[in-house]
This record gives structure tokens, sequence and C-alpha cells, in this order.
């Protein structure tokens, strides 16, 4: 089953591209997928060979990445309460087996929607964070199956976002979101998350004002980053 993480996907190479470079070449691409290829078996994945183009777009790229914005609200000693504005994201829901697989499956076909099958034809840019949304079971202890994966759209396409050519991908446009965020660093996993959910938990004065059932991953970073960074948020109910 299909296991390359947004990190993997996000490039490979830590070398900044020179602005005068000329296009990479036949044998230069060929290399670069094998270099993916290798990642990605690591993760038991089968690289499709269709992800050549979005694999060269994404690493010549790889520096212009522009912030999803927000505003800091509060700043406490171990998380920071933000909230952010209404923006309009592309997304899409997977329910594989495992959390690293559905953000996996999730991602690439955003990747392919952002790089060019898209109505506009055309490379779009990246935001991070990329943000996972996942939910609990009654018990919180386990992640329920489906994820949704969702990509905020830059400024100049917010007022009229471009429709993907994938019907899997919706663009939704949603409402201002206060959340409590916390920083983690590492490799995002059911494991790790569960983790992360009670240590943000025990981190709250008054638990009842969030969301107990869903939460969401930030991803920033891409896995030339040993301890790469991540965050949780958990979401405040409305008042």
């Amino acid at each position: 089953m299909a296991r390359i993480t947004l990190e993997d996907l996000n490039g490979l190479d830590d070398e900044p591209l020179d602005e005068d470079e000329e296009p990479m070449d036949g044998e230069e691409q060929n290399r670069l997928f094998s270099h993916w290829e290798a990642v990605a078996s690591t993760h038991q994945v089968s690289l499709p060979r269709e992800m050549v183009g979005p694999i060269v777009q994404m690493t010549q790229h790889r520096q212009v990445r522009e912030p999803v914005p927000y505003v800091t609200l509060l700043q406490h000693e171990k998380c920071e309460e933000r909230l952010y504005p209404a923006g309009k994201w592309a997304c899409i829901t997977k329910g594989e087996p495992r959390y690293e697989q559905s953000i996996s499956m999730g991602f690439m076909k955003l990747m392919r929607y952002i790089c060019k099958e898209n109505s506009v034809g055309r490379y779009l840019g990246m935001t991070v964070p990329v943000v996972n949304e996942v939910r609990l079971n009654e018990e919180g202890t386990e992640l329920l199956q489906a994820v949704t994966t969702s990509y905020y759209l830059p400024g100049e396409f917010q007022a009229n976002p471009p429709l993907p050519t994938d019907p899997d991908i919706r663009i939704e446009e949603r409402q201002p979101l206060r959340v409590l965020t916390r920083v983690f660093y590492g490799v995002t996993t059911e494991e790790t998350i569960l983790q992360e959910i009670r240590l943000l938990g025990a981190l709250l004065d008054s638990p009842d004002t969030v969301l107990r059932e869903r939460y969401l991953v930030a991803a920033y970073e891409n896995p030339s980053v040993p301890q790469r960074r991540n965050e949780i948020w958990s979401v405040r109910r409305a008042e």
C-alpha cells in the first residue's frame, strides 16, 4: 500500500536552484525520479511514472513557499492561540487503513493539481503548511480512517480558484478558524499524532472550550530535515 509522505513530495534536494539554471534534461529528470523512487521504496511505495512532471516542478520551485496567513491571539508557554481568516482550500479525503497512507495518496493528487492539472493549466505555487484533518473514535483512542488533506490556495487565486481536473479534489471556502497549536518535530504517524493530541490536551486549562473529536496536523518541511517541523491544532468551539 502506498506510503509516501507530504515531506517526501515537497522536495528531496536542499541545494538552492540557480535562477539562470537551464531546465532539466531527460537524464537529469530520470536521476531525480530514481532518487525519489529510492526514498519512496522505504515507505513501501511504487512511485508512478506520471509523477515525473510534478516532481520536477516542485523541485525547481522548492525555495518559494507562501505561508498561510494568520494572526496570533495569545502566546502561552508551550502553545499558541491563532486565528486563521476565511479562505479557499483545495481538499481531498482518503480513507486508507493507516493515516500515513491516506495523506500520501491525497497529497500526490493535490501535487498534480498544484503543478498543472487545473483549469488554468499552470503551476499554482506551494503554500505551507499543508493541513491534514483527523477525527477520533468515541473513546478518543484511535484515528478514524477518513483523513482530509488540504492545500491553501495562494493569494493570487483566492478570488477565483482554478478548478481541479481530478473529480476527487474539491474547492472549499472555509470560515475563520481559531486554534490552539503546539509544535512537534519528526515524522507524522498515527502513533505520534495520538501522542501529540494527548500532550496538547494536557496543556489546556479548559478542555471543554475545544473540540475533542477533531484535530488538524500541519506539515511544514521536507524530509532532508531530520527533525522536521509539524504542528498539532486543536479547534476552539464557537462561542
